[in-house]
């Protein structure tokens, strides 16, 4: 009998399975898609997530990156880590090293779709598997959420992504965070030689549209071609009604997710991931959710505000001027969210 199998081999998925496997517990992923297993992220993790994934034995090879800039085109505002850096690492790398840890750990990867899910007083089965426990890690608009009636609509407009990289030298150890009107670019340094540039709106528009509402980056970047095709993702905000259905725990964003805005994205994915693993190991999956809760709490609060200041032109403008002129605050905010 298989004691965890999670569906979804993305950061989030890997985590638990590697989590279960190191406390000896049988994982199981089941995953359709070939690894490594790309995604439009803005590819920084923050240094809460470089160490998470050391706790899990995972190391990620990348660009060190010292804090978070912000920026207008006319002012700005930088706000360096304590301790340990951050590292701006490509997503197809970060797959890869949570695979390889996952492998050596001895868990199985199955190529299949979950299909339908069933499960009785003791078992759950999908695609064909049969386990004590299941682990939902499948993603942002996560089919098992909505299969199992978890998923709960959010009103008002969506927030987008959509990410390129550019084969040049990063010019900063920071993740640069450029603001206009109607959103954001996010440049991360993730290579000797290339740097990711996301952006994230509620407009939805041709990436090279967006990019001209930074003329300073656009500037930058003028002499040089994109080195990979534009990837998209959203739209962001997801909720969900609850956290369990019987055998089943949402894990990673397949939970819910608040937006791109602050970069925790696998720093949440890993400890979502433990929390649930840990609660199936302890006997104790109903303290799932008061776990879930807490190891969040944080992030869903400074996003949200800060998502909401950002929520019109006339806010957004006075984000970065705030900043530059209360240097503390902004320091002060950037060490919550390590």
């Amino acid at each position: 009998m298989i004691d965890v199998l999670v569906v979804g081999g993305g950061p989030a998925g890997l985590a638990a399975a590697i989590r279960a496997a190191a406390t000896g517990l049988e994982a199981v992923v089941v995953e359709p898609r070939t690894s490594p297993v790309d995604k439009a992220c803005g590819e920084g993790i923050m240094p809460g997530g470089v160490a998470a994934l050391r706790d899990l034995g995972v190391r990620v090879r990348g660009r060190e990156l010292r804090g978070i800039r912000y920026t207008d085109g006319r002012r700005s505002a930088e706000a360096a880590f304590r301790g340990d850096p951050g590292a701006g690492v490509r997503r197809t790398e970060l797959h890869t090293a949570l695979h390889e840890r996952a492998a050596a750990l001895g868990v199985r990867v199955v190529a299949a779709k979950a299909g339908e899910v069933r499960q009785d007083e003791h078992t759950v089965t999908a695609a064909g598997l049969t386990a004590r426990w299941l682990v939902a890690a499948d993603g942002l608009h996560s089919p098992l959420r909505r299969s199992l009636g978890l998923d709960r609509p959010v009103a008002g407009p969506g927030r987008y992504g959509l990410r390129r990289h550019y084969p040049l030298a990063p010019w900063t150890d920071h993740v640069e965070v450029h603001w206009s009107r109607h959103g954001e670019a996010y440049v991360t340094p993730v290579g000797e030689h290339l740097v990711g540039v996301a952006v994230l709106s509620r407009d939805r528009h041709p990436y090279d549209r967006h990019l001209a509402a930074f003329p300073a980056l656009a500037a930058r970047l003028a002499d040089s071609a994109g080195a990979t095709p534009v990837r998209g993702a959203g739209p962001l905000r997801q909720r969900a009604r609850g956290l369990r259905a019987g055998r089943v725990l949402l894990a990673g964003d397949a939970a819910g997710y608040v937006d791109a805005l602050t970069g925790e994205g696998i720093a949440l994915a890993v400890a979502t991931a433990t929390a649930a693993v840990d609660c199936l190991r302890a006997g104790r999956p109903e303290d799932y959710p008061r776990r879930w809760t807490r190891a969040t709490r944080r992030h869903r609060l400074l996003t949200a505000a800060l998502l909401g200041a950002a929520g019109h032109p006339s806010s957004r403008r006075l984000i970065v001027s705030a900043a530059h002129r209360a240097p503390v605050l902004f320091r002060t905010a950037v060490h919550a969210l390590q």
